[in-house]
């Protein structure tokens, strides 16, 4: 088995360096801390509120919008921290990431939530991946407890959202799936399998109720929180009921491949596969693989990009690459997607308040970041970064 790891990593190694020959490595990890450089001087410049906000979320009018703990997006600033650290190996980048971190800290109690994951999990969970401080892993740890609160045994799912009370009764978004790293990282930590079991309750919930027949998925499934039954299934971000929202895709291939990396229940890598085959099988996928907000937007190819989702589905893919030895693509289109994200889709050096990725898509119906840079296009972007570097090295994916 172990040779067949390493024939694996090696043939991993020889693919991406006849694939990824346009991309040059040190110029975007170059650009990367350019950016960032730049953008820990506009946080200290912008106007934080006696200092309540922790993070920069995106630009609102061409300005710095930072946001608070509490905020789903406030982890993943900490976490491109910690990703630069682990590719420069940089000491600026560790003590600023450990600087970032420590404000998320508060957020491990806060039960009014599912994004413990984004928040705990992007900073607390890298930190503690990459320095093995104590104090971190118990961190990742509490958050998983708090995380836990709100999983319903009778549905079977974590509860994403408190709000719109009028409109579902228990509401679980696919986002979610990417919450679960943090449970299961906790069980790893903690060897408390209750972490474990829940997160592979939702997993499996999800893939019986989220997904339609050609694997894409709805955004959001309303349940009974007595019966468990399905009520509902319908969107908040995408263009409509039966859409294929293109972030939600994004989550759902990151989120399977991850559980399968955690389980190895080959369920989950099939799940991941399919969903790739929808991806890359649809006839609305640009021919630089960034995605529209929406497959199903009305006005292709005049539809705004998320960037954001290409990152996601990037990374995912990376990872996807090292569990199946059949002849696949992934690695090329992983490599391609990165390409066309560091030459298209990057800021000018000091540019855009220093966020690295322009041109990801929040939220469209709502008309909410639009054309935008957002923090976690970054984040996955590094992270992709990080994951084919760490292959083109005959590394593991993930440390």
């Amino acid at each position: 088995m172990r040779n067949t790891i390493l024939s694996l990593l090696t043939l991993t190694a020889i693919t991406l360096s006849s694939c990824s020959q346009k991309l040059h490595f040190k110029k975007e990890v170059n650009q990367a801390e350019k950016q960032t450089t730049l953008m820990l001087q506009e946080i200290a410049k912008a106007n934080n509120k006696n200092g309540t906000l922790v993070s920069p979320r995106t630009l609102e009018d061409g300005k710095l919008k930072l946001v608070a703990s509490t905020d789903w997006t406030s982890g993943f600033f900490p976490g491109e921290l910690w990703c630069l650290y682990e590719l420069t190996k940089n000491e600026k980048w560790k003590q600023q990431a450990i600087k970032f971190t420590a404000p998320i800290e508060q957020e491990k109690l806060n039960g009014k939530t599912h994004d413990m994951g984004f928040k705990v999990y992007c900073s607390f969970g890298n930190a503690y991946r990459l320095n093995k401080n104590q104090h971190d892993k118990a961190v990742v740890i509490q958050a998983a407890r708090t995380l836990s609160t709100r999983f319903s045994p009778k549905v079977g799912a974590i509860r994403s959202w408190d709000h719109n009370s009028d409109k579902w009764d228990f509401p679980v978004i696919i986002d979610n799936m990417l919450n679960l790293e943090l449970l299961f990282e906790a069980t790893k930590l903690s060897g408390d399998s209750s972490f474990y079991k829940i997160a592979v309750a939702h997993a499996n919930t999800t893939m019986k109720n989220h997904f339609r027949k050609d694997f894409s998925t709805w955004h959001v499934v309303d349940y009974d929180p007595e019966t468990g039954a399905v009520e509902k299934k319908n969107t908040h971000q995408g263009y409509s009921d039966a859409s294929a929202w293109a972030r939600g895709q994004a989550w759902a291939i990151y989120g399977y491949t991850m559980c399968y990396r955690e389980t190895k229940d080959p369920k989950y890598l099939l799940q991941a596969q399919n969903i790739a085959k929808f991806l890359f099988n649809n006839r609305n996928m640009p021919s630089d693989l960034v995605p529209y907000w929406d497959f199903d937007a009305p006005n292709i190819p005049d539809e705004p990009r998320d960037a954001s989702a290409a990152a996601l589905i990037s990374s995912a893919l990376f990872e996807l690459s090292t569990y199946t030895e059949e002849k696949n693509d992934y690695l090329e289109k992983a490599e391609k997607i990165l390409y066309s994200l560091s030459t298209s889709y990057t800021s000018p050096i000091g540019a855009n308040r220093g966020f690295i990725l322009l041109h990801s898509t929040g939220s469209k119906p709502h008309n909410s970041e639009v054309d935008e840079p957002l923090s976690y296009a970054d984040y996955y972007y590094l992270e992709a970064l990080t994951r084919s570097n760490r292959l083109r090295n005959n590394q593991p994916v993930i440390q």
